[in-house]
């Protein structure tokens, strides 16, 4: 509801304008070769056999045998972040997070739409195995992340134990089977014109951990995976919010009508009737609501109208100036900060992607986002999208570029093993696990480049200390890189409305 005089709105605007017009809005950076990094980072995060031309060059082969001793083949995939397990709720996120930059930015995305179709594929190829090698079992990780840590090696050195962990209908995991659906039927709508077959595999395959996520319900840390998962990727959030986000995905992926009932009779049990204000590899529930938000603006499908409010609610604790709920605190650079422990930059990327999503939503319909007594253009949404991008990419009081090999200044000691050790091709020797360890705490920046990789980020002030053992500000994940690749598809294509 907008203000109920012209002046009244005219002043909260004026106010608006200046807060998204703080200096480093007007700075223009390469918005295309900081997708091309983006997606090339995503090579250097590959298990498996890479394929010729991996432009990762440094990497070599790793696991191999993945899932051997259970007579399965578990190899490809990603490793999360800098250590050599395979995490499937947030390889699962990631994949998902691909698939919709590819679905929604792809038009954008020029000569890199390959690349980028290509890490929707190496994601979704293992998802495809691990969901349906074995009929009722999905398998959710490979690698004792207890022993993993004890080591610091190269992957293509790793002989820590490639345990394989899964869930059944007797070891329950709602959530990571429902994240695993919706990574599935995400990637079936990015291939839907450019793979028919493959995207109807996907489909179908999604449609199987749906109904096991759905049918067998628990969380798949509460039971015996727990200490392989936790602290890792606890599903703190419970797994409610993964199945309505599966099946809002399943939705958009079949179009059928099934997927949408289910959303219309779960949706308040399953959190629709909650305000949440973080959107990560655990809490789905914020980009739940502007996907479905999404089907209410094109089509105005009974029901969605809640969607669409929640979705302003979300949307709007990210804009400075509205008299709305601030969520999320920015520190004195303009960057989002949640203050939750961690990686924040997880945080800014994943409300990047919402906030250029739901403006390119709003936009098709005519409308605005409703911030308590003002309407917001969708044109300031992606000026508050830009502004962090600009941020990430050098536009910060540090004067440095959070992505790696962006720019002349980036971090260069990453908490990340292959990129802090010598390459098996520079030193091909057994690197053993001990031995490791002296790269984790040498101060020498690291002998591998690991292009496009954006760090954990700096701190509540602005504060980044080039650190290997920091792991919370140097540490990069293909989590925080996925919705990068959607904004950054996004301005490359276009810096304005």
């Amino acid at each position: 509801m907008a203000p109920k005089t012209a002046a009244g709105r005219s002043r909260v605007l004026a106010a608006l304008h200046l807060l998204l017009l703080a200096p480093g809005l007007a700075a223009a950076f390469n918005y295309a070769d900081a997708l091309a990094k983006s997606i090339i980072f995503f090579e250097g995060q590959r298990s498996g056999k890479l394929p010729p031309g991996n432009r990762m060059a440094w990497r070599g082969d790793s696991g191999l045998k993945d899932g051997a001793q259970h007579n399965v083949d578990l190899v490809g995939g990603y490793y999360d972040a800098g250590d050599n397990v395979k995490f499937g709720l947030p390889m699962a996120f990631t994949t998902t997070m691909l698939a919709w930059s590819v679905a929604d930015m792809g038009k954008f995305m020029g000569g890199e739409l390959p690349h980028a179709r290509s890490a929707v594929r190496w994601g979704a190829d293992y998802l495809l195995k691990a969901a349906t090698s074995t009929p009722g079992t999905l398998y959710v990780q490979v690698g004792d992340p207890n022993q993993d840590h004890r080591c610091w090696e190269r992957p293509e050195d790793m002989d820590t134990p490639r345990s394989v962990y899964a869930v059944t209908a007797d070891r329950p995991g709602s959530d990571v089977a429902a994240e695993t659906a919706a990574a599935l039927a995400a990637s079936a709508v990015a291939f839907r014109r450019a793979d028919p077959a493959y995207s109807s595999r996907l489909l179908g395959a999604a449609e199987r951990a749906f109904e096991l996520a759905d049918r067998h319900r628990g969380s798949y840390s509460d039971g015996a995976l727990s200490p392989a998962v936790c602290p890792f990727y606890c599903s703190y959030s419970g797994y409610q919010d993964e199945l309505l986000w599966a099946a809002a995905w399943l939705h958009r992926a079949s179009g059928n009508a099934s997927f949408l009932s289910y959303v219309r009779a779960n949706g308040m049990q399953l959190g629709a009737g909650d305000d949440d204000f973080s959107f990560s590899w655990d809490d789905k529930r914020a980009g739940t609501k502007v996907l479905l938000a999404r089907g209410f603006l094109r089509r105005r499908l009974p029901g969605m109208q809640l969607y669409k409010a929640h979705s302003d609610s979300y949307i709007c604790s990210l804009v400075p100036g509205t008299g709305s709920f601030q969520a999320s605190q920015f520190t004195p650079g303009g960057l989002i900060y949640r203050g939750e422990g961690g990686s924040n930059m997880q945080y800014v990327t994943t409300a990047t992607f919402l906030l250029v999503a739901y403006a390119r939503y709003l936009r098709s319909a005519g409308a605005a986002a409703a911030c308590g007594g003002l309407e917001v253009a969708p044109a300031e949404l992606a000026a508050v999208a830009r502004r962090q991008v600009d941020y990430i990419l050098g536009k910060n009081p540090a004067g440095t570029s959070y992505m790696v090999g962006f720019g002349g200044r980036f971090p260069r000691r990453l908490h990340h093993r292959g990129a802090s050790m010598p390459s098996v091709r520079a030193h091909p020797a057994r690197i053993g696990c001990d031995e490791g360890f002296r790269y984790l705490h040498g101060g020498a920046p690291d002998a591998n480049v690991l292009v496009g990789a954006v760090v954990g980020g700096p701190d509540a002030r602005d504060g980044f200390v080039d650190d290997r053992d920091g792991y919370g500000q140097t540490e990069p994940a293909t989590y925080i890189n996925a919705p990068l690749v959607g904004a950054l598809a996004y301005f490359a294509g276009t810096a304005k409305y």
